[in-house]
């Protein structure tokens, strides 16, 4: 199971990427091709920092207990450390380059695309993966291989991307959509999402019952409180359509 999920894991990420080039080269680009490059690298360096680095916080005494301290934080890793990782590390790149156009579109739909392949493989690892939930009565509980049932949290996340995807495709349809606003509907919608399913996920807490996660989606609703409180600003005016 655990070879699976891996194999899950790396065809999230190919196909991701391949349909990332499909899109741009359909779409068009906002910017230069020398450009998208450094973004992407930026967006590839951030991301691995920032899912060990919030994937090691999610335990901190299990961290600092570990024989290998540099073994724990390689061993360990999120998708949301892996989001806002690579979102500040497009940031980085952007400011240095002195890049002021919005690079995330893009990326969205590949986004979703490869967390739902990846979350299958989440599910298919049962809880040798820490994509589970707390014990639960509920009629579709699942004994994910330790005897209890248990939210099947893998498969609420798939349903919330498959939903989630169909959601900002029709608000892009429906509002003019300004340059990176389709990538920040994704991205605050998750956070939202994922503060609200980790309140049914075991782990390590800070205070008030948080998690590391929730404090990192917290950290991120909070880059995006200027959009969150006017929403207007992502989705921009209605479409007309002539008759």
């Amino acid at each position: 199971m655990v070879l699976l999920h891996g194999i899950f894991e790396f065809l999230g990420i190919f196909v991701a990427f391949r349909y990332y080039l499909w899109l741009k080269r359909r779409q068009g680009d906002p910017i230069e091709r020398e450009r998208r490059i450094y973004v992407l690298t930026g967006a590839a360096l951030g991301a691995v920092l920032g899912m060990r680095i919030i994937g090691a916080l999610e335990d901190v005494p299990a961290w600092l207990a570990a024989p290998s301290f540099w073994l724990y934080f390689y061993g360990n890793k999120t998708l949301v450390g892996a989001l806002l990782g690579g979102l500040a590390g497009v940031e980085l790149v952007k400011k240095m380059a002195c890049e002021k156009a919005h690079t995330g579109d893009l990326f969205t739909y590949p986004l979703i695309l490869g967390m739902i392949i990846g979350r299958i493989g989440c599910f298919s690892a049962g809880v040798q993966e820490q994509a589970y939930g707390i014990p639960s009565q509920l009629p579709w509980a699942m004994d994910l291989g330790d005897g209890v049932l248990r939210h099947p949290v893998a498969l609420y996340e798939i349903l919330f991307l498959l939903l989630l995807w169909v959601g900002i495709a029709q608000a892009a349809k429906r509002y003019q959509l300004p340059q990176g606003g389709l990538f920040r509907l994704f991205l605050i919608s998750y956070l939202l999402f994922r503060f609200l399913l980790d309140l049914i996920k075991p782990g390590w807490r800070y205070f008030f019952g948080l998690g590391t996660i929730q404090l990192a989606c917290i950290g991120g609703l909070l880059y995006y409180s200027a959009y969150i409180l006017h929403p207007a600003s992502i989705t921009g005016p209605k479409r007309t359509h002539a008759r």
